[in-house]
């Protein structure tokens, strides 16, 4: 016997098929502009996907044409997820939070020919229309006509004639393609192959990574256009999840009220919308039933361990995940062992606040600056250096970036981490906002995740300021809650038992916000702009 398998290759046209015929009755539901549901059906989704398929051959669409989405999330954005790919196309989502001039040149760099528009987000694309080449097809989420000069996405649907056939592709065609909304350079694209989405898809659905199931009823409150919405919206279609779509509502009541209305079980976002979410709960403790035991995955950054701690006492977990647009996204995941279980509580909260352990077929090390691997031993720092079967390999037509993996194929994240002896990973800082001070290390990350665990802090942001004594000193950028008070001398002796003296910060600026990226993420470049010649005392 020589062990030959059928030639059965992994493509999403796998996943779109299972959905129609075995999860046929299950819901998916959707929060409109005008804030009502908007309710289907996987039967229904099977059907327009397909149909939006149909009707993009019949348009011109060839093989490996880009098909752009500037769209929230909801049912026509997971119909673009599985009905482009099905047409042997690429789902290109677009990052509605970018400027336009960035969004011409990513829709230019990536060659896209359609594009799929909320009606609520044509003033948007009206900015950027003259300088791109799109045939754009409106989705009516109001209810209002599509202008003249576009196509209606529902009439589009209605005109796809005769049977749909799919192509026959193979796995290692492109699926989906999204670009990075990097703080520095030009973005970058990262091209996914059926395979790539397809494996990704069965390592989220796994018990020890974040284990949707069909009876999950699954909310992505990251944005569909942000690295797939982390892939959930193909996880939770390949084993019949619910599916819970905000749209653009996001704010923590509108979230909320979503999450009990629809008894949600899993939901997905950055850490700055969970420390909204927590903070409304604080205030109004009773004011919402939500499903005990909510799983809620927070990646994007490193999530404090007080706000961990903050929702148990609400019986919602907090899921510490980490990935990036290059990983499709998911690379590790936080969950205590069994041989864990024992630990003392604090230890078991400081392991939960890690990024966790690397999933199935995700390869993780880190690397000093003479490019040798570090001992997994919680406490050397390296750079974390990743490889596996949906990890980029190139960016998308920029060969001269090539620098960014090695010559045996690990791609250099650019994140600094220490890796505990049982694969625990956890990010110090990025490369570029480590604090150099007197020749030694400080990380910005443990420093900001600490000051938010005080009672007057609600947001803190710690960035490196030149020094003339140590090269670097750190200052941590405070935004206090609504009434709070607290001063430098207070959060310093906050800090103090949980650092050595030479980590903390030298000086405490209080501001009204910190600025973000359209991530979410704290945009500390933005900071060093702010505070470049900090007057030391």
């Amino acid at each position: 016997m020589n062990g030959t398998m059928m030639d059965y290759p992994l493509t999403l046209n796998h996943i779109l098929e299972r959905s129609g015929k075995l999860y046929g009755p299950v819901e998916i539901v959707s929060r409109l502009p005008d804030k009502s549901l908007h309710r289907h059906t996987y039967a229904d989704f099977y059907r327009r996907a397909r149909a939006l398929a149909q009707a993009l051959q019949q348009a011109g669409l060839e093989r490996g044409d880009r098909v752009a989405t500037l769209m929230w999330n909801h049912y026509a954005h997971l119909e673009a997820y599985f009905g482009v790919p099905a047409a042997g196309g690429v789902l290109h989502t677009l990052n509605l939070r970018l400027h336009p001039d960035d969004l011409v040149y990513i829709i230019n760099h990536a060659g896209d020919r359609f594009l799929i528009v909320d009606d609520v987000l044509l003033p948007l694309y009206q900015k950027l229309q003259d300088r791109t080449h799109l045939r754009a097809i409106v989705v009516p989420l109001t209810g209002r006509p599509v202008p003249p000069g576009y196509l209606d996405y529902e009439a589009f649907l209605a005109g796809a004639q005769g049977d749909f056939r799919y192509p026959e592709l193979a796995e290692d065609e492109a699926a989906g393609m999204c670009y990075t909304s990097g703080t520095t350079g030009k973005p970058k694209g990262v091209v996914y192959s059926h395979r790539a989405i397809v494996l990704h898809s069965f390592a989220s659905v796994m018990a020890d990574t974040l284990a949707i199931s069909q009876r999950d009823r699954a909310l992505p409150v990251v944005p569909m256009f942000h690295a797939n919405a982390w892939g959930l919206p193909f996880s939770a279609t390949m084993v019949g999840a619910a599916q819970v779509f905000p749209g653009p509502h996001l704010d923590p009541q509108s979230l909320l009220d979503l999450f009990q209305r629809e008894r949600v079980t899993f939901t997905a976002g950055v850490p700055t919308v969970w420390l909204g979410i927590l903070e409304t709960l604080q205030k109004q403790p009773h004011a919402w039933d939500l499903v005990p035991g909510m799983r809620m995955a927070v990646g994007g950054a490193a999530a404090p361990e007080s706000m961990i701690r903050g929702f148990d006492r609400f019986n919602l977990r907090v899921i510490h995940a980490w990935g990036m647009t290059e990983t499709t996204p998911l690379g590790t995941v936080s969950h205590l062992k069994s041989y864990l279980a024992g630990l003392p509580e604090d230890e078991a909260y400081a392991v939960r606040a890690t990024q966790g352990l690397p999933a199935p077929f995700v390869e993780v090390r880190a690397v000093d600056d003479a490019g040798a691997e570090v001992p997994w031993d919680a406490r050397t720092m390296g750079e974390l250096q990743v490889r596996g079967p949906w990890v980029a390999a190139e960016y998308y037509r920029q060969p001269d970036l090539l620098d960014n993996w090695t010559a045996d194929g690990w791609f250099r994240t650019g994140d600094v981490v220490t890796i505990k002896p049982e694969g625990y990973v956890k990010i110090m800082d990025r490369t570029k906002d480590l604090v150099k001070s007197g020749g030694e290390w400080i990380s910005s990350v443990d420093l900001e995740n600490a000051l938010m665990g005080h009672p007057a802090v609600r947001e803190a942001a710690v960035i490196a300021v030149p020094h003339p004594r140590w090269q670097e000193r750190p200052l941590a950028v405070v935004v206090l809650r609504e009434g709070a008070r607290a001063t430098a001398e207070e959060l310093r002796e906050f800090l103090a038992p949980s650092f050595a003296r030479w980590w903390l910060p030298e000086a405490f600026a209080f501001v009204t916000e910190i600025p973000r990226t359209s991530a979410g993420k704290f945009r500390k470049s933005a900071l060093r702009e702010q505070f470049p010649d900090w007057q030391w005392e």
